[in-house]
């Protein structure tokens, strides 16, 4: 895959404590497209970062809105979607370059795993989504899924209905739209923000199982479509207003 035809896009809300972490395991020929809705002045930080290939959107909206809204800017063929809470294995780009993508793909799901506590947590999360590829059910993360840019656009992109659940809910679309979607375990990022896991392991598996079951079958009401059940309960600051500005770096 030819890194200079991809764009990371990463939504960022407060993330000061992590931003410069993550940017520092990117490549300079990756573009990067960041979507800030944050006030401790991350993208402060990310302007004295000194890189070029850097973009900034200002949105307020969710997590659903802040993705297809870098998706809508990009205008590379692969889109590759992320968190700022992670960091990229030293390999990653590596192997993403060497990865000889099928016409046929529309996404790509990589693992996610942790360098500290819940190691085996999220080994055991990879797998299932390495099974559920297998299986024609493609799961994935939103820390690190690779979408092909017509295949979004073909199902309408992300629900922006959603604020959380959104990275597999399209990726089930684009599978069902005829695309393929595979998992790749060698793109493997490392997460750090553990609050979720921390705040109760099988609260936080049974919220995902629940959720993704009715989203998947097509059983959730719209109500609680847009209701995200208390998972960015843990301490989140209030979103501020939401403005669109674009920053070119």
């Amino acid at each position: 895959m030819d890194l200079t035809d991809l764009t990371l896009i990463v939504p960022t809300k407060n993330e000061a404590h992590n931003i410069q972490r993550f940017l520092e395991a990117i490549p300079p020929e990756v573009s990067i497209l960041i979507v800030d809705a944050s006030s401790d002045g991350t993208d402060d930080i990310v302007r004295r970062h000194g890189r070029h290939q850097i973009r900034i959107l200002r949105d307020g909206g969710n997590i659903a809105t802040a993705r297809q809204l870098g998706a809508e800017r990009a205008q590379t063929e692969w889109l590759l979607f992320t968190d700022a809470d992670v960091i990229f294995a030293g390999e990653y780009f590596r192997t993403l370059a060497a990865l000889q993508a099928d016409p046929r793909w529309g996404g790509i799901a990589g693992a996610k795993l942790s360098m500290d506590r819940h190691r085996f947590y999220y080994r055991i999360f990879s797998l299932g989504m390495r099974l559920l590829c297998a299986m024609g059910i493609p799961a994935a993360s939103g820390s690190n899924m690779l979408v092909r840019r017509q295949a979004l656009l073909a199902v309408d992109g992300f629900d922006r209905r959603l604020s959380c659940n959104e990275d597999s809910e399209l990726m089930w679309r684009i599978r069902r739209h005829g695309y393929q979607v595979v998992y790749r375990g060698g793109l493997k990022v490392h997460e750090f923000d553990h609050r979720r896991l921390d705040d109760g392991l099988v609260r936080k598996t049974l919220h995902s199982l629940a959720r993704c079951a009715l989203l998947f079958f097509d059983l959730m009401p719209e109500a609680l479509r847009k209701h995200d059940w208390g998972y960015w309960r843990r301490g989140l600051p209030a979103v501020p207003p939401k403005t669109r500005l674009i920053t070119f770096l």
